[in-house]
């Protein structure tokens, strides 16, 4: 199955991808650059930059046209401007665990509720300050919920979400975890480990969930995107034609395309992967389940 470029964003970091239907658009941030983007595939590409490095976003069910996002000191509301940037109003400010930290991986429960985890800048230092965070509509702060990573990653919920699915992307760990999630309260307890990716090609990364029930994960550093049933076995392998896919997400009108976004390393030869830092396209066969907005 060959990736087909959707765009030669040439993104430091390309994240958090998000189909959003209403508008059939695709939506993604591109860390270092603090930038939002949009790509449409009769209008073209947008983007809309931010004072602060944006990691995660999710949209507003509550605020049309408006986006949650986990940045470098919080959670913060951003809305497009017609001047290319970003208006932000801060949700929750999180003191973090260390200095020079910021948001990594985060989406929404079936229910609406924001789940987004924090990393150590210095990814290399291996610091055990990383955390997982929960907000909710209505609620005051951001709740710290799990803690012990270095960098939290690959969060999924299952299409019944009852299941939570979470990486630590750090070479030292390379593991993904299933919890049992309380759909009720946004509780996950039960932890258990449902892959270890260290045999594995590819460091976890970002992730997405089909209607199978099954878990889609970037392998980084290794130019593939695996699939993993809900017993966590290895059904499937496609690649991408960079070294960095960094996170995935369905979308299309029938949700059966998969876009990947990926990492450009700064400072390396690239003569190899020229379109690093791009979004691609799979079609892997199968269709995804739909994100859930933020207090939806």
């Amino acid at each position: 199955m060959q990736a087909e470029l959707v765009l030669d964003a040439r993104n430091g970091t390309g994240e958090s991808p998000v189909w959003h239907a209403a508008e059939q658009a695709l939506y993604w941030v591109d860390i270092p650059a603090r930038a939002l983007n949009r790509w449409h595939a009769s209008e073209g590409h947008a983007r809309w930059h931010a004072n602060e490095m944006i990691a995660c976003i999710a949209p507003r069910a509550d605020a049309p046209g408006a986006w949650i996002a986990g940045m470098e000191s919080g959670l913060f509301s951003l809305r497009p401007q017609t001047d290319g940037t970003l208006a932000a109003t801060s949700l929750a400010p999180v003191e973090h665990a260390a200095p020079a930290m910021r948001f990594n991986d985060g989406r929404c429960d079936r229910q609406g509720r924001f789940w987004a985890g924090t990393m150590l800048l210095d990814m290399a230092a291996g610091a055990r300050v990383g955390r997982l965070y929960r907000y909710g509509k209505g609620d005051d702060s951001a709740a710290l919920r799990l803690d012990d990573f270095i960098v939290p990653n690959g969060l999924a919920f299952s299409p019944d979400g009852r299941t939570m699915y979470l990486s630590d992307s750090h070479p030292q760990v390379q593991a993904v975890w299933a919890f049992d999630y309380d759909t009720n309260t946004g509780t996950p307890s039960n932890r258990r480990l449902f892959v270890d990716m260290k045999p594995l090609p590819g460091r976890p990364d970002g992730a997405a969930m089909d209607v199978d029930g099954c878990y889609w994960i970037c392998g980084n550093d290794a130019g593939q995107v695996h699939r993993f049933t809900p017993d966590g076995r290895l059904d499937r392998s496609l690649e991408v034609p960079v070294k960095k896919p960094a996170m995935c997400a369905f979308g299309g009108p029938a949700l059966d395309t998969l876009f990947v976004t990926s990492i450009r390393p700064g400072g390396t030869d690239l003569s190899d992967q020229p379109l690093a830092g791009g979004v691609f396209a799979l079609r892997p066969g199968v269709a995804g389940v739909p994100e859930s907005a933020f207090g939806g």
